[in-house]
């Protein structure tokens, strides 16, 4: 029977399985899972028909839920239905949105963020998955779109009402392409012809959502199980989290398959301590931020005999997310992962990304040594890339690519000073200074001495040995400017 709620309409039948209510609240919905068994169900008309049934959820700890209700563009939207997807790097997750009228949207994860998106009408036939290789360029309506990811998906669970249902279980291609304006084309090639979808990154407090899951009830369930090589206590703070150390054996313990799972393990040797310690908190940007990660990266030039070294910190905010805090030799960072791609010169020399152009400074191959604490994306001892860095002032630009997937992140330089102040560790802060030290060419215009240029001169030589020796920073004299925010192995919505 059909039903009226305001000006509403949603069509509700009992389920073939069980006998239990199914509502379909979009016009756009064609499948739903039913709340009470699991029943898969089609809509035929009038009437609904069985056809399986679907796979218990994998809790991700999100804080959305179904019937969580914001605003896109001052425009009311629902969320109805949640699909669950699996691929070589994990899980993510995607909420199907009813917007006004007959439209949907979808509401993804996003490198620890989100990106809202609507369906989006090609122009001309998307070409073949195989055919987007992971860094080309390719245009579409017109637009050119760099390929950041092309990845084998399956759709594992589902839940409440969707407008497409791939086979579960059954691998297909999603390609997800972006551009220097911030923008993410979506295809998905579950369905033929691919489904495409066009959208840019968003923040939740910005959707001025209600109904949202209860922080507390996350708080009850827990995710605490005991470290399988060790037995000693792990504890996983966040939602995304696909990655934890233990903190008693230093292990590499992966989560992608869900506490209670398969927890594989890698064990490390030789532990690297950071200089700001996990769980710290620190005051940067105008905002409050927890370290929850931190890896140790080593890189070098291609033809270069010579590594060189430097250290991320995985920084967390409730309502910014997450970013990166990168400690190189030539100084500090900040950053976070862009939503877009920027438009890169074919020899690589330069790349521009929302109307500002960067020169390149270094380009090299990178390598996870040591990771300890909590990472949104499944991180692994070894873990390689290859990396351009670019900078246009105190901006920054980096790149990451793997064989999978391009990534990008942006941010600017900080001062050693207000890094020690803002995790206060003023009494430490002479073992932040990096590249930042006041140059012996600023110093000689300063009306110095000779003599205390001389000796400002060896103090330099010497912190430089002790930092080579001593620091997790070091691995050569090269002025790296680090990775600038890590590699995400999560993808576009992943």
């Amino acid at each position: 029977m059909a039903d009226a709620t305001g000006s509403q309409r949603y069509y509700r039948a009992p389920c073939p399985g069980c006998g239990a209510p199914v509502e379909f609240r979009s016009a756009q919905s064609t499948f739903a899972i039913c709340p009470y068994c699991q029943s898969t169900v089609v809509r035929q008309g009038d009437t609904l028909a069985r056809i399986g049934k679907m796979a218990e959820l994998f809790d991700d700890f999100s804080p959305l839920q179904l019937f969580a209700a914001g605003r896109i563009q001052d425009k009311p939207f629902t969320l109805v239905g949640r699909l669950q997807y699996a691929y070589e790097g994990g899980r993510w997750t995607e909420w199907i949105a009813r917007l006004d009228g007959d439209r949907t949207g979808t509401l993804s994860e996003d490198n620890g963020a989100y990106v809202f998106t609507l369906p989006y009408e090609l122009k001309q036939p998307a070409p073949s998955a195989g055919a987007l290789v992971v860094g080309a360029t390719t245009a579409f309506n017109g637009q050119n779109y760099t390929v950041a990811s092309n990845q084998q998906v399956t759709l594992v669970s589902a839940q409440g009402e969707l407008p497409k249902l791939p086979d579960l279980g059954k691998p297909f291609a999603m390609v997800e392409l972006r551009n220097d304006q911030g923008l993410v084309l979506s295809l998905d090639y579950g369905s033929m012809p691919p489904a495409a979808s066009l959208g840019r990154s968003v923040l939740l407090e910005d959707l001025q959502l209600a109904g949202l899951r209860d922080e507390s009830g996350k708080e009850e369930k827990g995710r605490g199980f005991n470290c399988p090589n060790c037995g000693a206590p792990v504890t996983v703070n966040f939602a995304d989290s696909k990655t934890i150390t233990c903190r008693a054996c230093n292990s590499i313990i992966d989560l992608t398959q869900g506490i209670g799972g398969e927890l594989k393990h890698a064990e490390q040797a030789e532990p690297v301590r950071p200089l700001i310690a996990l769980g710290a908190l620190g005051q940067l940007q105008g905002a409050s931020w927890q370290v929850v990660g931190f890896q140790h990266r080593m890189g070098q030039e291609p033809g270069d005999d010579e590594m060189f070294g430097w250290d991320e910190y995985l920084l967390y905010n409730k309502k910014r997310g997450f970013s990166f805090l990168v400690d190189a030799t030539d100084g500090w960072s900040m950053v976070q992962p862009t939503t877009g791609a920027p438009t890169m010169a074919e020899s690589g020399s330069a790349a521009t990304y929302m109307g500002k152009r960067f020169q390149q400074q270094y380009a090299y191959n990178a390598e996870t040594t040591y990771v300890a604490g909590e990472f949104y994306w499944k991180v692994e001892r070894g873990q390689k890339t290859f990396n351009r860095d670019f900078a246009a002032g105190a901006t920054l630009l980096s790149m990451e690519r793997s064989a999978n997937e391009l990534t990008w992140s942006s941010g600017g330089k900080l001062d050693s000073a207000t890094v020690a102040s803002a995790f206060k560790l003023d009494a430490k802060k002479d073992m932040f200074k990096r590249g930042d030290v006041l140059p012996v060419s600023a110093a000689l215009g300063s009306g110095l001495g000779c003599g205390t240029i001389i000796l400002i001169g060896v103090v330099i030589i010497v912190l430089l040995i002790i930092l080579s020796t001593c620091s997790s920073s070091s691995g050569g004299s090269r002025s790296s400017g680090g990775s600038y925010g890590g590699f995400s192995s999560g993808g576009g919505h992943k």
